[in-house]
């Protein structure tokens, strides 16, 4: 089977989730500045969540352009990994309707656990279908940034109820440590080419 259906039905899930996490800001009540303080935590949850999946697209397309075909268990890892992406939305709603209240943020970092552990599923799937010589296997190499990000998310989870503060501050240091785009496969594409 081909990829372009996989990463066109893909990219249009990721993009739904981005358009309800907008949709569930409301205009405030207010007339000027101050009404905005209202939306504060609202907003900086909905930026945070924003850069995830985008981080997510961004890595999903780096990662099946170079699968070269897909099969039935490299699907079903990606509807595994757009699932736990499709709660971001509603995490991050009651993440920032509470203001960081400790059970809302334990939630919001457990459906970051669990999409990234769907993320190394997908990436998994895809190097043993390519074989010994993938060409994402030689591209993420030992893969640093995507065994640390479970860790930190696994700590953040019970940090939430000591302080929901600190375990926010881990999820924006994830995110961080993501934001610019893994250059190790266009890279190894650069050098295949």
């Amino acid at each position: 089977m081909g990829k372009a259906r996989l990463e066109a039905f893909s990219d249009g899930v990721i993009a739904i989730l981005i358009t309800i996490m907008v949709l569930e800001f409301k205009t405030p009540e207010g007339h000027d500045w101050a009404a905005l303080r209202e939306l504060e935590p609202k907003l900086g949850a909905y930026l945070l969540s924003f850069e995830f999946l985008g981080i997510y697209w961004n890595n999903h397309h780096h990662m099946l352009h170079v699968t070269k075909h897909v099969t039935g268990a490299i699907l079903w890892a990606n509807l595994h990994l757009l699932f736990w992406l499709s709660l971001i939305p509603f995490a991050t709603a009651w993440m920032g309707e509470t203001h960081l209240a400790p059970t809302p943020t334990a939630v919001y970092g457990v459906v970051l656990l669990f999409a990234g552990i769907a993320y190394y599923i997908l990436k998994t799937t895809i190097i043993t279908s390519q074989g010994a010589h993938s060409s994402l296997k030689a591209a993420v190499g030992s893969d640093t940034k995507g065994k640390i990000s479970p860790v930190m998310y696994a700590v953040a989870i019970p940090m939430a109820f000591v302080n929901s503060w600190i375990a926010a501050a881990i999820y924006v240091a994830v995110a961080l440590m993501w934001l610019i785009p893994d250059p190790r496969i266009e890279k190894h594409l650069r050098e295949h080419a």
